[in-house]
């Protein structure tokens, strides 16, 4: 099954440790596991725009949908048997630490 991991900020989360924190290593054991398929940072909510359209009339805001003080900060796309092995590989991901990660399966059309 594939899951996406939203790697999102958390304004609670410890504090980021450089030495600790090291999301290449997260992501080479992923890799060499043939289970990471994509995945990136995305540029700051400061960036964003959100689509609409309402009555055929197509409506472009600045910024993210909600205004939050937290916002996804990049995503992963990953391989796994089932949602509890996806929850691990999202827990040994550095930012499961200092921020937060929503798991969630794909759901294929």
């Amino acid at each position: 099954m594939q899951f996406v991991l939203f790697i999102c900020t958390d304004p609670t989360g410890e504090p980021y440790d450089e030495s600790a924190d090291d999301v290449e290593a997260w992501f080479t054991t992923l890799q060499e596991q043939g289970r990471h398929l994509a995945g990136d940072r995305l540029r700051p909510v400061e960036d964003a725009v959100t689509v609409r359209v309402r009555g055929g009339d197509r409506l472009v805001t600045d910024g993210p949908f909600a205004e939050t003080r937290e916002w996804i900060a990049g995503f992963d796309l990953v391989e796994a048997a089932d949602r509890d092995e996806a929850v691990a590989i999202a827990a040994a991901h550095p930012m499961a630490r200092f921020g937060r990660i929503e798991v969630r399966a794909v759901w294929p059309l």
